[in-house]
């Protein structure tokens, strides 16, 4: 079984997040990285599968120099070789540009699941992998918590509202994007660490690509970046105690909504 599994590089959740100069995305100088929590799960996934039935596991990423951080680690733990999309013009790009670009990276894969982090930590979208599903033209599946392939087809287990899941049966190959907590994460032995380095990274860089700028324009577009400015009003309500409580009640029920 041949797997591919998309990760994201994105700011560590222990960093402290300031807003850029220009008030579009956050101070990245000042930021540490690490793997996307939820494409963490996704390779998770895929190692587990290739040790049940054997194949391969490619890691496919977009992203600046600095991607190859997670992209080594993914190696380590048992990624068989990966892809990387090179190229400081791959960073900003929405959702739809991210899997256009995703796509092109897969051009001459042969694969059987393509496995994605349900949405990422910095954007939360949860649309890339979808997205990347349509522009494959093949069936996809979301918020997955487990995986089980059989006979060309694959069964899954989707988490739903208020503890509800649903069973889905689908052919391969398939898209797959995978929810937090569908099994614990491994970590990276020594002796992976050491093999990580010998293992094959393909890159790809915007020239490859015969790149357009013009073609590659966001129709998601962040417009500003800022903490939320909390603020205090004190009201001090006054009359006989019968209209002070109605008039409380009037303020909870209407200004505060909380009745």
């Amino acid at each position: 079984m041949n797997i591919v599994v998309c990760i994201k590089q994105v700011p560590a959740k222990d960093s402290t997040l300031r807003p850029g100069e220009d008030g579009t995305w956050i101070r990245e100088t000042d930021i540490s990285y690490e793997i996307n929590e939820p494409d963490a799960y996704a390779l998770e996934a895929a190692l587990r599968l290739k040790e049940q039935h054997g194949g391969s596991v490619v890691v496919l990423s977009a992203g600046p120099a600095r991607a190859q951080t997670v992209i080594r680690e993914a190696l380590a733990k048992g990624a068989d070789r990966a892809i990387h999309l090179d190229d400081q013009a791959f960073v900003g790009l929405d959702a739809y540009n991210t899997a256009r670009l995703l796509w092109l990276g897969l051009k001459g894969e042969q694969f059987d699941l393509l496995l994605t982090g349900l949405q990422s930590d910095d954007l939360g979208l949860a649309q890339t992998g979808v997205a990347l599903a349509e522009l494959l033209g093949l069936p996809h599946a979301t918020i997955i918590m487990d995986v089980q392939p059989a006979g060309g087809r694959v069964t899954v287990k989707r988490e739903l509202e208020a503890g509800w899941f649903q069973m889905v049966e689908m052919p391969m190959p398939a898209v797959l994007t995978i929810q937090s907590g569908l099994a614990k994460l491994r970590y990276a032995t020594l002796m992976g660490i050491k093999k990580a380095k010998t293992k094959e990274i393909r890159h790809i860089t915007k020239a490859d690509l015969n790149w357009n700028d013009a073609e590659w324009t966001n129709r998601c577009v962040i417009r500003r970046v800022y903490v939320p400015q909390k603020t205090k009003q004190t009201q001090f309500l006054t009359g006989t105690p019968k209209e002070v409580a109605a008039r409380l009640v009037e303020k909870l029920k209407f200004e505060a909504r909380v009745l």
